[in-house]
């Protein structure tokens, strides 16, 4: 029982800093760990690093520390959805590192495995590889991208013992596995909490050993990015 918090406001307020750098998992609002999130803006830090695929929408996920300017920079592959983001960004109030999203992944991905850089094919020749370096392997050139790290990753997993091993439901299993590996701090917010030995180790997706504080949040809102639905058809009835 020694990783579970029950206050993740107090717990973050005592490893949070200004100029952190933070992971935060998730895929549009799929999976995102939104009351870690709540908890970072209650503690009031500012001039943050975020690296996440996106960022919220308006008035949710990180929108709520784009909406209090706590983020200084994102990390990121998509931010269409989020007005806020495109204000900031277009007015040089918030910087913006773009990456292509299979890249950003194994960023991640790298930086967790201790593997400093790698070479890719993606953005060869367009506005990603300013500034890069460019090798040829094979005829091809790939550019070189470096592994990311950080301070904390915040992830949300469906399901998770008091040791810290994760499960990750379906969708939600996105960024939040990789970013468990990659920070120096990893604090999950787990919808259902069992005890050790309740989870079939071979249905482990993050190992425990990855996690040092969890939060049980058995309830968390789960709102729809875009709510889709069939257009109502009328029939003729003869």
């Amino acid at each position: 029982m020694r990783k579970i918090i029950v206050d993740a406001s107090q717990v973050l307020a005592e490893v949070l800093t200004d100029g952190m750098t933070i992971m935060s998992g998730g895929f549009g609002l799929c999976g995102i760990p939104s009351t870690l999130i709540e908890a970072v803006r209650l503690s009031g830090v500012r001039d943050l690093t975020f690296i996440s695929n996106n960022a919220g929408v308006d008035g949710f996920g990180l929108g709520i520390l784009l909406r209090t300017r706590q983020i200084k920079k994102m990390i990121s592959s998509y931010v269409g959805e989020n007005k806020l983001f495109a204000e900031q960004f277009l007015t040089g109030e918030l910087e913006l590192e773009f990456n292509p999203q299979g890249t950003l992944a194994e960023r991640i991905r790298a930086g967790g495995a201790g593997i400093p850089a790698f070479y890719t094919k993606t953005g060869v020749g367009t506005l990603i590889a300013d500034g890069k370096e460019v090798r040829r392997f094979g005829g091809e050139d790939y550019v070189m991208e470096t592994g990311l790290v950080a301070d904390i990753a915040l992830v949300h997993a469906w399901k998770g013992d008091t040791e810290g091993n994760l499960v990750y439901r379906k969708t939600a299993r996105n960024f939040n596995p990789m970013m468990a590996t990659a920070a120096k701090l990893t604090i999950a917010e787990v919808e259902n909490l069992v005890s050790i030995g309740e989870i079939d180790p071979d249905s482990v997706h993050t190992p425990g050993v990855f996690v040092q504080k969890i939060l049980h949040v058995p309830n968390p809102e789960k709102r729809i990015e875009q709510r889709t639905v069939r257009p109502t058809i009328q029939v003729e009835v003869a």
